[in-house]
């Protein structure tokens, strides 16, 4: 999860929603990324969604059973499906969200049958990171 931080650190130096994603597999990192919807003017450039690209392309296949997700916020409901999508293997999230997270919209998984979901592992520098970034957006 610290790498996963490091990568919101970078989306909150480059003015976007600080959220970081890593994959990895066996102990090995196969994919990272951050939110770049503002950089990108693209609404799907969630950290999740950038992740799962380069996780299939570094594997060259479009499912990740044994793979792992560590991303800093829960995702929404546009990247649940993309995991779900994905088949991948466990999901860790930091910080829930209560406005976007995916459990607001759903009252049962929408992930995979066989995904793992744990949260809350360093919630509270995300949460952190989160509120400072949107404090700083109030005084602009």
């Amino acid at each position: 999860m610290k790498l996963a931080l490091q990568e919101a650190d970078k989306a909150y130096g480059n003015h976007e929603v600080p959220v970081g994603a890593i994959i990895v597999i066996q102990n090995t990192i196969i994919a990272k990324a951050h939110n770049q919807v503002e950089l990108l003017q693209d609404a799907t450039a969630h950290a999740e969604i950038l992740a799962l690209t380069s996780a299939f392309q570094y594997l060259g296949s479009k499912y990740l059973p044994e793979a792992t997700l560590y991303v800093t916020l829960e995702p929404c409901l546009m990247c649940a499906g993309a995991l779900y999508w994905s088949k991948i293997g466990q999901i860790i999230f930091a910080a829930s969200d209560e406005k976007n997270g995916y459990r607001k919209h759903c009252q049962h998984s929408p992930f995979h049958p066989k995904t793992l979901i744990s949260f809350g592992i360093q919630a509270d520098e995300s949460v952190k990171l989160m509120k400072n970034f949107f404090a700083a957006k109030r005084k602009i």
